[in-house]
């Protein structure tokens, strides 16, 4: 029984695997049709979500299972004061697998110490999203082809992002990807992340503030939200704030192939005019979302090709 608490938890094979297994699933789905009949999906979200939630739940139906869980800790026992230990032991019972989001950075994975199934990371607090990581790096190989020679632009809240640190650690695994790291001097990303992941790998990288100075350079550009409250004053995220709002002016600056991801909710860091250019992609990586997260789901119960 394997779970999944990292998207660095597989290597780099693995993760080729489950992208040919998503894209097989993709070009195919009614081969996959009735694979998990009788197979039961637990998502466990103590934490609102909309995509991953759903998109968990598209997945297990998609392959002919049932889908049972709650979307809030207080439709659990957790609002009596149940441990994630003990929940998680009685989930064992009725389902197969369990998707767990929770507040929590850790409870996914006293989770999976405690299951009888396997438990994915559905996100956990600020710490990891890997599900989110598998489906960026399959939007990036669908769309793209390769993780090679990539430049990518990574724009926003770079700091607390755990989405933003989670495809660092990924992509630092491939050959000559060089990052571009956009963002107020107040939301860089952290020195851990520079010192352990960046710099130990000798990856090239450069840390900017304007974000039209560098569009001419990227291949992806992965969007993030600029958020008031980590500022210390108003008039610092007043002066900053436009810089990082990606309108058509300044995609009209970005090479012709370049690509937009953003791993969603967005708020106003990308105007809506954007959604038109065929190179804005956050749409369809959110449904890409649900084809990785079939093959997941087969692949951890043991029912992939």
């Amino acid at each position: 029984m394997r779970h999944l608490m990292n998207a660095l938890d597989l290597s780099t094979d693995e993760i080729g695997r489950l992208i040919d297994l998503a894209e097989r699933i993709m070009n195919d789905p009614d081969r996959y049709a009735d694979v998990c009949k009788r197979k039961k999906l637990a998502t466990c979200f103590y934490e609102p979500s909309t995509r991953t939630r759903l998109s968990f739940e598209a997945a297990m139906l998609n392959l002919g299972g049932q889908v049972l869980g709650f979307s809030s800790a207080d439709s659990s026992s957790a609002a009596k004061g149940e441990s994630v230990a003990d929940t998680i032991r009685v989930i064992s019972h009725y389902a197969d697998i369990c998707a767990m989001r929770h507040p929590k950075e850790g409870a996914p994975l006293v989770a999976s110490i405690h299951s009888g199934i396997p438990v994915i990371n559905a996100g956990d607090g600020g710490h990891n999203h890997p599900t989110q990581t598998l489906t960026d790096l399959f939007t990036i190989k669908i769309l793209k082809g390769h993780f090679d020679n990539l430049t990518i632009g990574l724009c926003g809240d770079l700091k607390f992002g755990r989405t933003v640190h989670s495809l660092i650690q990924a992509m630092v695994r491939y050959s000559n990807v060089t990052f571009i790291l956009i963002s107020p001097e107040e939301l860089r990303i952290p020195d851990y992340l520079r010192k352990d992941t960046l710099l130990a790998n000798r990856i090239k990288f450069k840390e900017v503030s304007v974000l039209e100075d560098v569009l001419p350079e990227l291949d992806l550009l992965y969007m993030t939200r600029v958020q008031r409250e980590r500022f210390f004053n108003e008039e610092d995220y007043i002066r900053l704030k436009d810089s990082f709002i990606l309108d058509a002016k300044k995609m009209s600056l970005a090479p012709k192939d370049m690509l937009v991801l953003h791993p969603l909710p967005r708020v106003n860091e990308i105007a809506t005019e954007v959604d038109s250019d065929p190179r804005a992609v956050y749409f369809k990586q959110a449904g890409f979302g649900v084809y990785i997260r079939m093959a997941l789901i087969l692949t951890l119960l043991g029912l992939d090709d």
